[in-house]
C-alpha cells in the first residue's frame, strides 16, 4: 500500500516565518520609536559658583553744580549802560563787570545835597532866635512861651539836618550801586541782560550774571530714594559717569546727607551731596550725572548669580523627581521637618572631590529647607547623631525636628547632584543685582540650577536629541 503524497510545505513556512519576523520588527520598531519620541526628560541649565569681588552700590542721578555759585544782581532800576565781561570771562573780587545809567541818581545826588544845604540854614536861623529869645527872656522883656517856642524850632531844624544828611547818603549810596562789581573771584558762567536793557529792582533783585567761584570743586546734588537712603553715609566712594564722556569714570565722595525731603514724580528722595574734583576743567556745571554710591565692598567672596536665587523648581518637575523618588524608596525629607537616618550619598560635583565632602553635603541637604529650617546634623553611620551639624545644617538638636524662624539672608536654591535637584538653604549677603555673596550652604564649584525644561525625544543632557537612531532632532518644552 502506498502512502500518500502531500504538496512540500517547507517552503513556505520558512517565508512566513520570515515575513511574520519582519513585521514584528517593524511594529517593535515602530512603538519604540514612538515611546521614545514622547518621552520626556528633564534637562537642568546650571551656572558654577565662583569666587571674585562684589560691589554694592546706591544709584541715583544729579546735577553738577560749583561749590560756591553766586547770582549777580542789581540792587536798583536802570538802563545797562555798558557791559565789561562775557560768558567764559574770569573775574576777581571788586573788579567792574556791569555799568547802569547813572545820571537819574546823579541828579538825586545834587536835590538831595541842595536839601541838606537849605535844611543847615534853616538850622543856623534857629540857633540866632533861640539865642535872641533866651535873651529877652532873662530881661524879662518875653514871655516863657516865645523862648520854649524858639528851642522847639531849633531841635526841628536840628531833625531836618539829619534827614537831609540820611536822604543824600542814601542817594550816593544808590549812585554807587549803578557800577556793578563782582562779589568774587571766578568765572561767568551765565549773563542774563544785554546793553540797552531796562532792569527793574522791585521784590526781587534781576539777575544780570553768575559767576562760579572756582571750577576746579565742584559738587553733584543727587536725589537719593527714600529706599536707598537709610544706606548712604558720609564719607562714601562715589563713581559716576556724565554723557559727555561716556567712556570715562569719575570719583568723588559723599560729603552731606540733608534731611529736606524733595519729592520727585510722587517718590520721595533726599538730596545727597558729592564732592567732585575737577582739576581738568572737563565738568561742567548743568551736567548730568549717574551715580553709584559704592555702600560695601568685598573681595574674593562666593557669588551666585541672580537667576539662581530667582530660580524655582515647576511644579509638575518637583513632583515627578518626587515620584521617582518615592518609587526609589529615596524620599527625601519633607520641608516642614528634618527626618533622622541615613540616606545615600550623592555623587559629588565639581569642586567636591573627596567622600568627606560628599558625606558632608548629604548631612546638609537634610536639614536644608525653604523657611531656612536648621537640623541638627548629619547622623553617624551607627546611628549615634553628631553634635554640631554640617555647613548646611544647623542649629537643633536632641535628634528631633526644630523649625527655626526664618530671616531676610536665608534664601533656598537648588544644586544639582547625581544630575538630579536637591535644594539647599544658603545665607546671602550683599548683592550688585546681578550677584550676591554667598556667606554659607555652598562652596566653590557647586553647580547652581538656574532653569528647568522638560525635552522630548532627547536623553535630558543635549537639547533636541534623542538616543533613537531612527529620531532626529526633539521636541521641548520651556517653563
Amino acid at each position: 500500500m502506498k502512502r500518500p503524497r502531500f504538496p512540500n510545505t517547507s517552503g513556505f513556512s520558512v517565508t512566513g516565518l520570515i515575513v511574520l519576523l519582519l513585521i514584528g520588527g517593524a511594529a517593535w520598531a515602530g512603538w519604540w520609536y514612538w515611546k521614545e519620541r514622547n518621552k520626556e526628560t528633564i534637562q537642568y541649565t546650571t551656572t558654577a559658583i565662583r569666587r571674585g569681588d562684589l560691589v554694592q552700590a546706591v544709584t541715583a542721578t544729579g546735577t553738577l553744580n560749583p561749590v560756591v555759585n553766586v547770582q549777580v544782581g542789581s540792587q536798583i532800576s536802570g538802563k545797562i549802560e555798558k557791559l565789561y565781561v562775557d560768558f567764559n570771562s574770569p573775574v576777581t573780587e571788586g573788579q567792574v563787570v556791569a555799568q547802569i545809567d547813572p545820571a537819574t541818581y546823579e541828579a538825586a545826588v545834587r536835590q538831595a545835597s541842595g536839601e541838606l544845604e537849605n535844611a543847615k540854614a534853616a538850622l543856623d536861623l534857629a540857633k540866632l532866635n533861640e539865642e535872641r529869645a533866651r535873651e529877652l527872656h532873662h530881661r524879662n522883656a518875653a514871655p516863657k512861651s516865645s523862648l520854649d517856642q524858639a528851642v522847639a524850632t531849633l531841635r526841628q531844624a536840628e531833625a531836618q539836618v539829619l534827614i537831609r544828611e540820611g536822604s543824600l547818603q542814601k542817594a550816593k549810596v544808590d549812585l554807587e550801586r549803578c557800577t556793578i562789581v563782582s562779589p568774587v573771584d571766578g568765572i561767568v558762567i551765565s549773563r542774563d541782560v544785554d546793553v540797552g536793557q531796562t532792569v527793574a529792582a522791585s521784590l526781587s533783585a534781576p539777575i544780570i550774571f553768575t559767576i562760579a567761584n572756582d571750577l576746579t570743586k565742584m559738587q553733584i546734588n543727587a536725589n537719593v530714594a527714600e529706599a536707598d537712603v537709610g544706606n548712604v553715609r558720609e564719607g562714601q566712594s562715589v563713581e559716576f559717569t556724565v554723557d559727555a564722556y561716556p567712556t570715562d569714570t569719575f570719583h568723588g565722595k559723599v560729603t552731606q546727607v540733608r534731611n529736606a525731603p524733595l519729592t520727585v514724580d510722587n517718590v520721595v528722595t533726599y538730596d545727597t551731596i558729592i564732592e567732585v574734583s575737577n582739576d581738568a576743567l572737563k565738568l561742567k556745571p548743568g551736567m548730568t550725572a549717574s551715580t553709584s554710591i559704592i555702600t560695601a565692598r568685598q573681595r574674593d567672596v562666593l557669588l551666585i548669580s541672580g537667576a539662581a536665587l530667582r530660580f524655582k523648581l515647576p511644579e509638575d518637575i518637583a513632583q515627578e523627581i518626587e515620584e521617582a523618588k518615592t518609587a526609589g524608596n529615596d524620599a527625601p525629607p519633607a520641608e516642614d521637618e528634618v527626618q533622622p537616618g541615613p540616606s545615600p550619598t550623592p555623587a559629588t560635583p565639581a569642586g567636591r572631590n573627596s567622600a568627606g565632602n560628599a558625606a558632608e553635603i548629604t548631612a546638609q541637604l537634610q536639614g536644608g529647607n525653604a523657611q531656612g529650617q536648621r537640623a541638627g546634623g548629619a547622623q553617624r553611620a551607627g546611628g549615634a547623631q553628631r553634635a554640631g551639624g554640617g555647613r548646611r545644617g544647623g542649629r537643633g538638636g536632641g535628634g528631633g525636628s526644630r523649625r527655626a524662624a526664618a530671616t531676610p539672608m536665608e534664601r533656598k536654591v537648588y544644586i544639582l547632584l547625581d544630575d538630579k535637584a536637591h535644594p539647599v538653604t544658603i545665607r546671602t549677603g550683599i548683592s550688585d543685582g546681578i550677584y550676591t555673596a554667598v556667606t554659607s550652604g555652598l562652596e566653590e564649584g557647586d553647580l547652581v540650577i538656574t532653569n528647568a525644561m522638560k525635552v522630548k525625544g532627547g536623553d535630558g543632557g543635549q537639547p533636541g536629541t534623542s538616543p533613537n537612531p531612527f529620531t532626529g532632532a526633539g521636541m521641548r518644552r520651556r517653563f
